[in-house]
């Protein structure tokens, strides 16, 4: 969808952290690539489809201005940001340090507890997608739609159990430039498939506390994501 799709909210609820919180989903949800054009947010009827007044609605677009998600452009309103392929890889290329250094911190700091709980979740999310995709050609495409999401709360699984909250709070800002970029790509040349081979090898690695092979996993898995961005994203300016 190249649409933002949201629900009212009930005006007992509303706060600008709700406003904010549902608008900042509902853009990460989006595929801001669907178009030529970067998706216009109308603030008229973002307010009318929430239920609110304009004012938070108006206060939570700056706020996502300032993360870099919407761009306000003079006399023509409100767009959704749409990165360059060169920005886009420069961000995967920090990300991949990134995480690599919080994998690093999981296998030294992170309880047996919790990294065979993570497996755990893992291992029933990967059943799920493959028992969804075994049903009909038609379910293969939902396995896929299920998976990407997984695929990116994996790696934010990551990045949040490093226990490091400089290092979150620097990811998540590149991180939500990546969302979309990630949903896109693991449609194509069978990357779900590479996808849970990887994931399944860096949570083997994070479990055993091999941390200069988990580093290295992390780092290369993300690298690969910015070389095939690199050579077959076209659709980026």
């Amino acid at each position: 969808m190249s649409e933002v799709q949201l629900l009212p909210l009930k005006q007992d609820a509303v706060l600008k952290s709700r406003v904010y919180d549902a608008l900042r989903q509902a853009i990460l949800s989006m595929d801001v690539y669907a178009s030529a054009e970067a998706p216009k947010l109308d603030e008229r009827k973002l307010a009318d489809e929430l239920g609110v007044s304009r004012t938070p609605v108006r206060e939570a677009l700056s706020r996502l201005e300032q993360e870099g998600l919407v761009r306000n452009i003079p006399r023509r309103g409100s767009f959704v940001v749409r990165k360059s392929k060169r920005e886009i890889v420069e961000i995967i290329e920090v990300w991949a340090a990134l995480e690599s250094i919080a994998a690093r911190l999981v296998t030294l700091h992170v309880s047996d507890d919790e990294l065979a709980s993570f497996k755990r979740r893992w291992e029933t999310t990967v059943k799920s997608v493959q028992d969804t995709g075994s049903r009909s050609k038609e379910s293969k495409t939902v396995a896929i739609d299920e998976y990407s999401e997984s695929n990116i709360r994996f790696h934010e699984e990551i990045m949040a159990m490093a226990g490091n909250e400089k290092l979150l709070e620097t990811g998540q800002s590149l991180f939500v430039h990546m969302h979309a970029i990630r949903s896109a790509t693991i449609h194509q040349s069978d990357r779900t498939t590479r996808s849970i081979i990887d994931h399944g090898l860096i949570i083997d690695s994070l479990v055993a506390r091999r941390t200069e092979v988990a580093e290295r996993m992390v780092r290369d898995h993300a690298l690969e994501l910015a070389d095939h961005v690199r050579e077959n994203i076209d659709y980026l300016q």
